[in-house]
């Protein structure tokens, strides 16, 4: 069996799907590994530890790319900004592409992959489930956001975040207000706190105030009369009518806050609105917010992806891949949660997409020319229907 690893061709994506720690790992097991030259520069790994690891080294992606059986990649495919053609043209017919997805957020691709025979594994839509911990990619991605996002805010605010007690006084710590405790949130509180902050979180989720009070952090109830948290482990979407119930809660705390880091995200849907203009208004002067949903419409109604603006005296930044700001350790966290999902598609180097595997299921999304994942095809066959 033969892997490929790609340069990332989207802009602005520094990560690598494979480090050399992980290639070595591939070719103890009997698998040839091709990688493109210059694939893991930005995360500080060179051709000659890739080769070293027992890699080969491809002039480009088109030869990266041919008669491999597996691909793997960070981001989604595109249309190649140097090869002249779509990423998904450049596969072999009957390969299995792993790489972030977002299916239900890009059909036109969904569509494409099928049509082109190529068996897709969305790493998103990864189960929440115990047996798929070391495989899940989105946590550790999120943990590297929530991280970096505090730094950020941090940096922004013209107050030092802890308390300190001087000769000319003390100063108050900064106070820092985490919405949504997921990964990326508890991550998070927990940074916040480690820089002497003062932390409140607000979640719909009952079962994480435990975790966030054990981070040293507030927790702020948000009362639901229906489950917040849908069976695939994910959050569920709330309502219009919860939603601007929830800005109301929100508001008081927030117009308390030196530093807001928003999290919510729903898989599939836009991200819910939960600072409205009104609320960023009444906030303090030089507060900050960082919006980590902004990819998905933001939680702040002023969020503009991947720019930092002042409203209303508010520093509101929105960006979209806080891992790649962080390469290394980001592709390192990766490439192992990949490492571990090949462990249980291929057990002994040997390909098998059985779907009876929940954890296969879950994320493959196009096999044998059909789209096979049923939440997926539902979504296409309404967009096609729309369309005619």
């Amino acid at each position: 069996m033969k892997i490929a690893i790609p340069k990332e061709a989207s802009v602005g994506e520094t990560r690598v799907a494979a480090t050399p720690e992980t290639v070595r790992q591939y070719v103890r097991a009997g698998l040839a590994v091709a990688i493109e030259t210059g694939a893991g520069a930005a995360a500080l790994a060179t051709d000659e530890a890739y080769r070293d690891a027992g890699a080969e080294i491809c002039g480009d992606a088109a030869a990266t790319l041919g008669e491999v059986d597996v691909v793997l990649k960070v981001r989604s495919l595109i249309d190649h900004p140097t090869a002249g053609r779509h990423e998904v043209d450049m596969l072999t017919r009957g390969a299995l592409l792993i790489s972030l997805l977002q299916p239900l957020g890009d059909l036109p691709l969904v569509r494409r992959l099928s049509e082109a025979g190529i068996s897709a594994i969305a790493l998103d839509m990864i189960p929440r489930i115990s047996r798929a911990q070391s495989m899940d990619v989105l946590s550790s991605q999120n943990t590297v956001a929530g991280y970096k996002a505090v730094l950020l805010a941090a940096n922004e605010t013209t107050k030092m975040v802890p308390m300190m007690m001087t000769a000319a006084g003390t100063i108050r710590p900064a106070s820092v207000l985490v919405i949504g405790a997921g990964v990326a949130g508890l991550q998070a509180i927990a940074t916040a706190r480690r820089l002497g902050a003062v932390v409140k979180a607000i979640d719909t989720r009952p079962a994480v105030a435990e975790q966030i009070k054990s981070l040293g952090a507030k927790f702020i109830v948000l009362e639901v009369d229906h489950p917040a948290e849908g069976q695939d482990g994910y959050a569920a979407d709330l309502g219009e009518e919860f939603y601007k119930g929830e800005q109301e809660i929100i508001a008081p705390h927030a117009v308390q806050a030196d530093i807001i880091i928003t999290t919510a995200l729903i898989p599939g849907r836009s991200a819910p609105l939960l600072i409205p203009e009104s609320t960023v208004r009444s906030m303090k002067a030089g507060a900050v917010i960082v919006d980590l949903a902004a990819a998905a419409g933001g939680n702040c109604t002023l969020s503009e992806p991947d720019r930092r603006i002042e409203a209303h005296g508010t520093i509101i930044l929105a960006p979209t891949n806080l891992p790649a700001q962080l390469p290394v350790h980001a592709s390192q966290m990766f490439a192992r949660n990949v490492a571990a999902l090949l462990d249980e598609l291929a057990p002994g180097g040997q390909l098998n997409l059985d779907t009876e595997n929940e954890i296969i299921r879950s994320m493959l999304i196009t096999h044998g020319g059909q789209v096979v994942h049923p939440q997926v095809a539902q979504a296409l066959d309404r967009s096609e229907t729309e369309e005619s």
